[in-house]
């Protein structure tokens, strides 16, 4: 089953990774199969143990970064592929690929700013002039200052790709498995 879990997730992952950079998308034909195979695969190998342990895994992945997309800071189709990636790992191994992206995501962020100075100093002021409106009116206000130049967009499959990878690479080291079972 391991050889199985690492193999699927490996393609998929770096099919993710291209197709987002390239054209900064993460296509459905990629992702609902993904998804789907990896509730099928555990439910024929675990029963109902597998679906329910598939199944927590989607959703616990799908929701965690649904919650970005509907506030516009991220795309569906990273929603989609955290989704399909934790009905591949389950609940834990999802758990802990989603905090290992985010922690990549956050170096990806930093990075590309660093990279880029007037963006740089275009989001300190908008950290800026936020802290100083809570301060004044003790009421959290985003109200971004408008800027010449668009803000990049950050292809996420590359940090759910890298976080996905760490948390795999974690749990085959803790616990000579990368699957955690049912």
């Amino acid at each position: 089953m391991n050889l199985i879990v690492t193999s699927v997730l490996a393609v998929a992952l770096v099919t993710a990774t291209i197709t987002d950079i390239k054209s900064q998308r993460i296509p459905n034909w990629l992702t609902f199969p993904l998804m789907l195979s990896g509730l099928a695969t555990h439910t024929v190998f675990g029963g109902w143990d597998g679906l329910y342990f598939s199944a927590v895994g989607y959703a616990f992945g799908f929701i965690v970064m649904a919650i970005p997309y509907f506030f516009g800071v991220m795309g569906a189709g990273d929603v989609k592929l955290m989704g399909a990636i934790g009905a591949w790992l389950g609940l834990n191994a999802t758990l802990t690929a989603f905090l290992f992206t985010c922690i990549a995501g956050g170096i990806y962020g930093l990075a590309v700013l660093a990279m880029n100075w007037q963006l740089l100093v275009a989001v300190l002021r908008n950290i800026g002039n936020t802290f100083s409106v809570l301060v004044a009116t003790h009421k959290f206000n985003f109200a971004p200052i408008a800027t010449e130049k668009t803000l990049p967009r950050l292809c996420y499959g590359v940090a759910i790709a890298v976080g996905t990878v760490t948390s795999m690479a974690l749990h085959a080291w803790m616990t000579g498995s990368i699957h955690t079972g049912y």
